[in-house]
């Protein structure tokens, strides 16, 4: 029988690992930063309905332009958006294995600052972009000089900001990337990682889609998985000047986003004020959590997301070991850290009963 290492798999795969985010089911799961609220009504009877009627020409792809959703987003975001500036796929992670494919790839590299999305060195290793990192300052910051600095010596093609960062949680400041972004050279594709965007109350931290509308060589993200709880559908959008989006265009895979998920993007941005509820819901459980966290010694950073990050270091695996011996489960980054998703009232409180048990 032949193994896996007489496949003629590439060279830089052997030995890498998948994407690794646990899906243990137990009481309560924290791990993978979903809407602990369902979806509102209006926006499950449409997909219903929409569904019904799909379902009579399923033998149909769907729209290849998700016009309909782009059209919508357009208007949604305002100030001036056009249609041709966004682009849609299946799930912001395929935005990003087509922005590494498009100006990415073979001899050329994407720079990161670690602690950070895990996917991004993932995509970077699957496309065959080299995956460069630099330090992040004092308390998961990243200043202008840090990142200014980083780029002139490493030289990237592209440049990934997460914003606010997972899984830290913590943000880049809006004057902070405007100044980078005026010094760092145009041809340097700066990509600005949104997802958590909706949970973010502080008004200094940057603000992608104004910066987008400034420089010619930035592309923002944002999905429809997080905050408008459509993890399930995996729709996730890009905003880019059009020289950009012509380029994710050339290497997506046609009728990669179904007309039900299109349809429920439309709906779910005309129930914004019942999503907008929920959201706030979310932020006042973050922000009870981290006044309890704020009297503890964890020196946990301020999050403007829908998760806190616990910095445990050399403890992180006996403190995931302790959390799942009480049905409650986290996201370890073994030798850094937790992140934890704010779930429901009931679970941010079985989870602090379990941290003050951890802590004695």
């Amino acid at each position: 029988m032949t193994s896996f290492e007489d496949l003629p798999i590439r060279d830089d795969l052997r030995g890498q690992k998948p994407y690794g985010a646990p899906q243990a089911h137990v009481r309560v799961e924290l791990n993978v930063n979903e809407n602990t609220h369902p979806v509102p009504q209006a926006v499950v009877d449409d997909i219903l309905a929409r569904t019904k009627t799909a379902l009579a020409t399923i033998n149909r792809y769907p729209d290849r332009e998700f016009t309909a959703l782009r059209e919508a987003l357009a208007k949604y975001l305002g100030h001036g958006m056009r249609a041709e500036n966004i682009w849609a796929a299946n799930g912001s992670n395929e935005i990003i294995q087509q922005l590494m494919q498009a100006f990415g790839g073979p001899g050329r590299s994407v720079l990161g600052f670690p602690p950070t999305y895990s996917m991004h060195p993932i995509i970077a290793k699957g496309t065959g972009t080299e995956w460069l990192t630099a330090e992040r300052d004092a308390y998961f910051e990243i200043s202008p000089e840090t990142a200014v600095a980083t780029i002139r010596e490493q030289k990237p093609d592209i440049a990934f900001f997460c914003t606010p960062n997972n899984p830290t949680g913590t943000v880049v400041g809006h004057d902070e990337l405007r100044n980078f972004l005026q010094a760092v050279p145009s041809n340097v594709l700066v990509v600005i990682d949104e997802a958590y965007v909706h949970f973010q109350t502080d008004t200094d931290a940057a603000r992608g889609l104004e910066l987008y509308r400034e420089f010619d060589n930035v592309a923002v993200l944002h999905t429809f998985s997080k905050a408008y709880g459509l993890a399930g559908l995996r729709l996730g959008y890009a905003v880019a000047r059009e020289d950009v989006r012509d380029g994710l265009e050339k290497v997506a895979l046609p009728f990669g986003v179904t007309d039900i998920a299109q349809a429920a993007g439309v709906k779910s941005l005309e129930v914004e004020a019942e999503l907008q509820d929920r959201i706030d819901v979310l932020v006042a459980e973050r922000d009870a959590l981290e006044t309890y966290l704020a009297t503890t010694e964890w020196n946990a950073p301020l999050s403007q997301a829908n998760f806190v990050w616990l910095p445990a270091g050399a403890t992180t695996d006996a403190l995931q070991e302790h959390l799942m011996s009480r049905g409650i489960i986290g996201r370890a980054f073994s030798g850094d850290g937790i992140r934890i998703s704010i779930g429901s009232p009931e679970a941010n409180a079985s989870l602090v009963a379990a941290l003050q048990a951890w802590q004695g």
